[in-house]
């Protein structure tokens, strides 16, 4: 048994498929699925239960996952800091981010990463923040870019910018006409918010004179773009990020900034702290300050 046949088994246990699994891995199926044989053979326990239509990890198989993954991380992080000793800006590095941020913020950080770094690797990868929080336990991402507070105990974080919520109102709302507004304005009125697993969600609903208002709506939305198209079409008013508001108006839509102290969020970067990264998630956070600390 070798990291390899780690790599083939971690990779059925995602797909649950051989053929995707054996894409992934880049090689034919029947290697792959000859070599797991192999491994079972060599453990004495059975990993996998196939039949002609898919594959179902058995429970030792998932026990077994678990520490396969932890291996593989470790073996990464290895091959990275060795890597990392002679360019660290030549290494690959995956970074986790969140669906209210991560469209919005990527396209300013990525062109200004190519320019700075031309030979570091990125990969990218969006999720709700307890799933890139896991994936970055899990060794599965090198360090995330989110909203904080959340919890990340045993993990390294520093807080890059502060980032303000703007009020999303229709154009013929009474509000519309303001050049700002208070947050206490707002204690009556039909706010629309994300569903329960947006941090978003929670960070708007910090500010006790949307609590009220929050309690009363029926409709919660899966993304920034839902709630932007439903307060356009007047189902209620919302607050949006800063980065997600922009450059140019809109016929449909206002975007108002609050009267301090404004509403917010504060994006941090975070890290495991063993990573043989430091050095380019250092970078990383000062280009992310410098771009977005204004």
């Amino acid at each position: 048994m070798n990291i390899r046949d780690l790599r083939y088994f971690l990779a059925v246990v995602k797909y649950k498929h051989f053929g995707k699994a054996a894409e992934s891995c880049f090689v034919s199926q029947p290697t792959l699925s000859a070599q797991l044989k192999k491994m079972e053979e060599f453990l004495g326990v059975q990993l996998l239960e196939r039949s002609n239509k898919h594959v179902t990890i058995t429970p030792v198989g998932e026990a077994i996952a678990v520490r396969a993954q932890r291996i593989i991380s470790e073996t990464d992080d290895l091959i990275g800091y060795a890597r990392s000793l002679q360019d660290p800006f030549s290494a690959e590095i995956r970074i986790g981010s969140i669906p209210t941020l991560g469209p919005y913020l990527l396209p300013h950080l990525i062109p200004t990463l190519r320019t700075q770094f031309p030979d570091l690797k990125l990969r990218l990868y969006e999720g709700q923040t307890h799933d890139v929080v896991k994936r970055l336990r899990d060794g599965a991402l090198d360090m995330l870019v989110l909203a904080v507070p959340v919890d990340i105990e045993g993990l390294s974080s520093k807080v890059v910018f502060r980032e303000p919520f703007y009020l999303a109102v229709p154009q013929e709302h009474p509000l519309a006409s303001k050049s700002k507004v208070k947050v206490d304005q707002l204690k009556e009125t039909e706010l629309l918010l994300l569903e329960d697993g947006h941090c978003l969600r929670q960070h708007a609903m910090e500010f006790c004179a949307w609590q009220a208002a929050a309690d009363k709506q029926n409709f919660e939305a899966t993304s920034l773009e839902t709630l932007r198209n439903m307060v356009s079409a007047g189902a209620g008013i919302t607050m949006m990020p800063k980065l997600a508001v922009p450059a140019e108006s809109t016929p449909s839509l206002t975007y108002i900034p609050f009267e301090k102290p404004e509403p917010g969020r504060d994006i941090a970067v975070v890290w495991r702290k063993e990573t043989s990264l430091g050095v380019v998630i250092d970078a990383i956070s000062e280009i992310l300050a410098s771009l977005f600390s204004k």
